[in-house]
């Protein structure tokens, strides 16, 4: 299953549908994570807020391909990116494993193919440095086999065949 979260305007919703699986719109229009790790444990992969991101555990676990399209912000996901990624920490176990000769948390759902993040926006070259080390670690940290990373200054150059 392909996954595609974005921060672009809601018009990009129906476009990404061609593309893949499940489009899910980073609009900011929910809770942030209140840190209380309920999705670990009391309701593993389920979010104890009920919003819009209450399976975004299950979701982001699932994908077997994550594609992220996000504005740059400070050599970071945009925040409401950011937000629905830490809604998602439920997708991996509370229990550690070596991955990458590093302890990382177990994945409850396994392996996944490609880890994919497109990143729009007025990028400098050091934050490119900063998202090439992040996208790494988030591969490695939510269990994919491959990454990608794209830059580009206008989302308006981006084909949907290119996602």
């Amino acid at each position: 299953m392909k996954i595609i979260i974005h921060d672009l305007d809601e018009s990009y919703n129906e476009k990404l549908k061609a593309a893949c699986d499940k489009v899910v719109w980073a609009d900011g229009k929910y809770a942030p994570c209140q840190g209380c790790f309920n999705c670990w444990t009391k309701h593993p992969a389920t979010c104890s807020m009920s919003d819009s991101l209450h399976e975004m555990c299950r979701i982001v676990g699932q994908a077997d391909d994550l594609v992220i399209i996000t504005d740059n912000t400070y050599g970071g996901y945009s925040s409401n990116v950011k937000n629905l990624l830490d809604r998602s920490i439920g997708a991996s176990t509370p229990f550690s494993t070596y991955r990458g000769w590093q302890m990382h948390h177990t994945l409850r759902y396994g392996r996944k193919g490609n880890f994919k993040v497109i990143v729009y926006g007025d990028i400098a070259d050091n934050e490119k440095k900063t998202w090439e080390l992040m996208i790494e670690r988030n591969r490695l940290n939510h269990g994919y086999t491959s990454t990608e990373l794209r830059f580009t200054d206008s989302i308006d150059k981006l084909e949907v065949s290119e996602i």
